[in-house]
């Protein structure tokens, strides 16, 4: 790696403060990031740490949004996201305990990794990112590979999600990485179905709404039984072409119906 310095505010308007200076970098959890560091992909001068910032991290119901801080790690949002169940059993499916011990939602979210889980369950959610200006709509946060709507210096302070009816996410898992080969989240609310997926696109994660349409009209894994997924814009890599992510799809979502509660 570079030599870099390293600052760690206490608040979020001092970790603003400090992303203001030339060549300065945000640091969640560092799961990305530092391996990024290590292969010399990225030279920050200086790392802004958000690890220290409190008023970042926790989780809190309130009615029916579940509102969880920016800087809450994966393993605090699998041990205390009980109001949403679905949330709570992705985040504990999330690598290993090492990563889930370190990785924040905040984080992930941030960098939108292709593969990475929680943004089939903000997008499938519907859930509003909150930043240190503004509130996001997931619709229009997620812009394309490694693509936000976040500007630059801006940080994701907390992730607030509509609790669901019911919901459900299935992940099949690339066993290397326990990233998602192809990952769907599910969430069935009283207007309509909404219908995730992550690890399967060029793009980053999508909305199927053809599965959207049919299972608002019946909840069921038989209304998936007739629609083929469009592997049009897929990844074609040595795990997996287009077309077997395509299958993919409609087999995680019909397994994700299936173990909705």
């Amino acid at each position: 790696m570079y030599a870099f310095d390293v600052t760690r505010p206490k608040t979020v308007a001092e970790a603003v403060a400090a992303l203001s200076g030339d060549e300065a970098q945000a640091l969640g959890g560092g799961q990305t990031l530092i391996p990024t560091l290590k292969q010399r992909l990225a030279a920050p001068a200086t790392l802004v740490s958000l690890s220290a910032i409190d008023e970042m991290k926790g989780v809190c119901a309130d009615g029916g949004t579940l509102t969880i801080g920016g800087g809450t790690t994966h393993a605090t949002v699998a041990a205390e996201a009980s109001a949403y169940p679905a949330l709570a059993a992705l985040a504990a499916n999330i690598g290993d305990p090492a990563v889930r011990s370190r990785g924040t939602i905040g984080g992930s979210l941030a960098n939108n990794d292709p593969s990475a889980c929680y943004p089939s369950a903000a997008l499938a959610s519907g859930a509003t990112i909150v930043t240190n200006n503004r509130e996001i709509a997931a619709d229009d946060y997620f812009q394309g590979l490694f693509t936000t709507a976040l500007n630059e210096g801006e940080i994701i302070t907390a992730v607030k999600f509509p609790v669901p009816e019911k919901a459900n996410y299935q992940k099949f898992v690339q066993p290397a990485s326990r990233f998602s080969l192809v990952g769907v989240f599910v969430a069935k609310y009283a207007d309509g179905v909404r219908v995730a997926v992550t690890g399967a696109s060029e793009n980053g994660v999508f909305r199927w709404t053809d599965a959207e349409a049919a299972l608002s009209a019946n909840f069921s894994a038989d209304a998936v039984e007739g629609l083929t997924a469009s592997a049009d814009g897929l990844i074609n890599d040595l795990h997996g072409d287009a077309e077997y992510r395509a299958h993919l799809i409609k087999v995680m979502t019909k397994r994700a119906v299936a173990a909705a509660k």
